[in-house]
């Protein structure tokens, strides 16, 4: 039996990845911006099972004032708001469809709308890096972009 460029795919994902570059791009590709920062961390995560987990962040976030994973109180509240403002993470079960293109079947996110969504990404991998790239354009900072990130096998 041999083996279709979605299995090689799927066999090629499966690990961890170090995040090199988050990048936005307006529509015609003029205007770059870099959503988390210029230096923005990450790790996605791929495993054999079928799982997957993306956590993103600004690099260099102020810490907090809170020991207290749940606060009480709007201070609190206001503290886990600033922080999550540079942050970005998801995880649930993933689908390779077709030759190029990942579906990430959203059971938690810190974005709410994602929860029982799927993300979709086209990926390449060239050696130790992979290029994750939503399909259509997606909004970045309320302006609809094409985003592109890339990252490097832990």
């Amino acid at each position: 039996m041999t083996s279709t460029a979605a299995d090689d795919l799927r066999t090629s994902v499966i690990g961890a990845w170090k995040l090199q570059s988050y990048e936005g791009r307006s529509i015609d590709g003029s205007n770059v911006t870099y959503p988390l920062g210029v230096d923005a961390e990450g790790i996605i995560m791929y495993t054999a099972d079928g799982y997957m987990s993306a956590q993103l962040m600004r690099s260099g976030r102020s810490r907090s004032s809170l020991d207290d994973a749940h606060p009480d109180g709007q201070d609190g509240q206001d503290e886990l708001a600033a922080a999550a403002s540079g942050y970005l993470s998801y995880s649930g079960p993933y689908t390779v469809v077709g030759d190029n293109l990942i579906a990430h079947h959203v059971l938690v996110s810190l974005l709410p709308n994602w929860i029982g969504g799927t993300q979709y990404r086209s990926a390449r991998i060239d050696g130790s890096f992979l290029e994750l790239r939503p399909p259509e354009p997606i909004l970045i900072h309320g302006e609809r972009r094409n985003a592109r990130l890339v990252w490097r096998r832990a």
